[in-house]
């Protein structure tokens, strides 16, 4: 695929495996799942919930302008909790982060997640 580019940013933690920040063909960008790693430690932030939750979203923050975007442009959102009884203080963040038309969304509860971190969210955006 020649129409295929590679998005990264040192602003966003580095892939812990075989994986792209995010990849964008054409005018679409998908961008890999984030957990709450800070981008300059690699470690997970410390706090709860919602401070898991708000570094995921500006590591997928970053990473969009990286692309040429911002989360305005998400149109579709992936999110992955450990404990789906988060799910409020997530949509919370979230509604801090996005304002209306609001992207599709899916979120499912998982065994578990890297790291032992709560939240992973990947998003798609059309730039």
């Amino acid at each position: 695929m020649n129409n295929r580019a590679v998005i990264n940013t040192a602003l966003a933690p580095s892939a812990i495996g075989p994986y792209s920040q995010a990849i964008k063909v054409g005018n679409t960008v998908w961008i890999s799942g984030q957990i709450p790693l800070d981008a300059n430690t690699m470690e997970v932030v410390p706090g709860g919930i919602v401070e898991e939750t708000r570094q995921v979203f500006a590591n997928l923050i970053a990473i969009a302008e990286a692309a040429g975007g911002t989360l305005d442009n998400a149109v579709k959102i992936n999110i992955s909790l450990t404990d789906l009884n988060n799910f409020a203080a997530v949509n919370e963040v979230m509604a801090d982060v996005f304002s209306e038309p609001y992207p599709a969304r899916a979120c499912v509860q998982v065994a578990a997640l890297p790291k032992g971190v709560q939240v992973e969210i990947e998003a798609v955006l059309a730039l």
